[in-house]
C-alpha cells in the first residue's frame, strides 16, 4: 500500500475526514492544508486506524471533537452548561462610597502649657 493511500480507512472515517475538511475550508484554510488537518484528526481520534473484529483495538479519543464543540459553543446563548465558567462569579469592583469627610480640626494657637505634676 503506497503512502497516503486511504483504502484502509473505514467508510465512517472517510465521512468524518470529509466533514472535518469542510469545516477547515470554511474557516479559511487552503484545500491541501484542510485535507491534512482532516486526516490527522481522524488518525488522532482512532489512534492510527481500526482493527477488524468486534471490540478490538483501543478506545476512541474524542478530545479534538470535544475541544471544537467547546470553542464553537462559547457564546452567550450557551452559558448554561458552565463549561467555561469559573467556580465563583467575578466580584463587582467596590464603588467609592461618598463618606462625609470630617471637618478639619480647629487648631488653637500654640501656647505653652504647664508641665503636669508627676507623682
Amino acid at each position: 500500500m503506497p503512502r497516503g493511500d486511504k483504502s484502509a480507512y473505514t467508510d465512517k472515517q472517510k465521512r468524518q475526514a470529509a466533514h472535518i475538511e469542510e469545516g477547515a475550508k470554511k474557516s479559511g484554510k487552503p484545500t491541501a492544508t484542510a485535507g491534512r488537518i482532516a486526516w490527522a484528526t481522524v488518525n488522532k481520534q482512532d489512534h492510527g486506524g481500526k482493527q477488524s473484529g468486534s471490540g478490538r483495538g483501543t478506545q476512541r479519543s474524542t478530545a479534538s471533537s470535544k475541544l471544537g464543540g467547546e470553542q464553537s459553543h462559547s457564546g452567550s446563548a450557551y452559558t448554561t452548561t458552565g463549561a467555561k465558567k469559573s467556580r465563583s462569579a467575578p466580584k463587582p469592583k467596590p464603588t467609592p462610597t461618598a463618606t462625609p469627610k470630617r471637618p478639619a480640626r480647629a487648631t488653637a494657637p500654640a501656647t505653652k502649657s504647664a508641665p503636669a505634676n508627676k507623682k
